[in-house]
């Protein structure tokens, strides 16, 4: 069953610009990983410093390791360099009937 996982962000306002570019690395390098479905950045209103990122793959064994890869590691690492607190997950299964 497809799962969705939402990645919650808080970055320094002064790096917006290097935040951007990172994000697109980082989803073109998740785009080539099994499993991955789609992705899509969002920027809360009046704070863009905020980004949710959902990012839905075909197994939750995917996102896994899609987590736990080298690549997306080094790609996390850059990006907390910028981040003003810790990044939270959640995940959540496709279908109102999911238990």
């Amino acid at each position: 069953m497809a799962i969705k996982v939402l990645i919650k962000r808080k970055f320094k306002p002064e790096n917006l610009d290097e935040v951007r570019a990172l994000l697109k690395k980082f989803r073109s390098d998740a785009i080539t990983h099994e499993g991955y479905i789609s992705g899509e950045t969002l920027s809360a209103v009046g704070t863009p410093e905020i980004k949710t990122i959902i990012s839905c793959w075909q197994t939750l064994v995917d996102w896994e390791r899609w987590r736990e890869s080298r690549q997306r590691q080094e790609n996390e690492a850059m990006l907390e360099i910028y981040q003003q607190s810790p990044t939270e997950y959640e995940i959540y299964q496709s279908g109102s009937m999911a238990p």
